[in-house]
């Protein structure tokens, strides 16, 4: 029987996966931008997002384990997943648009549907919730630099 944190980090993996279509010419891109001066922790970001992942799959995890099959648990696996691929689309679509205005909508649309999954799940359990608040407070710092270099950058908005 396949257990059901296979099935959610084999999800996870593949949504990541079909993220990595990026060029170089993207990460040039990308690279040659200019950063606000108080974003001295970016090279931390990468850990910031493994730590979230991490989170937000133990959170579905959660949910999942506490009424397996129902249509209830398959509606908020959905939510979970909507969340996953809105938040594995910001670089590459941002990227291949060569757009910081798109990377803003799509984080910000990020921070809304994990706000809404907190608030669905929280019914269910307060601990699948709060392993969404990195989440939450991450993506808005995130969003919040996007939408900071749009202003630095203004021939890429």
């Amino acid at each position: 029987m396949i257990k059901s944190w296979m099935v959610i980090g084999s999800v996870a993996f593949l949504v990541a996966f079909a993220s990595t279509r990026i060029t170089p010419s993207d990460r040039q891109w990308f690279r040659h931008l200019q950063r606000p001066r108080w974003l001295t922790f970016e090279g931390a970001i990468p850990l910031i997002w493994t730590v979230i992942f991490i989170c937000g799959a133990w959170s579905a995890y959660m949910i999942w384990e506490y009424n397996p099959g129902s249509n209830t648990t398959c509606l908020m696996m959905g939510l979970y997943l909507l969340l996953e691929i809105f938040t594995i689309a910001y670089t590459p679509v941002m990227f291949r648009l060569r757009s910081l205005k798109v990377g803003t909508i799509l984080g910000g649309t990020g921070f809304i549907i994990c706000l809404l999954v907190t608030f669905a799940v929280l019914s269910v359990s307060i601990w699948a919730a709060l392993l969404l608040v990195p989440y939450l407070l991450w993506s808005f710092i995130g969003t919040y630099t996007t939408w900071e270099m749009i202003h630095i950058n203004r021939q890429n908005v």
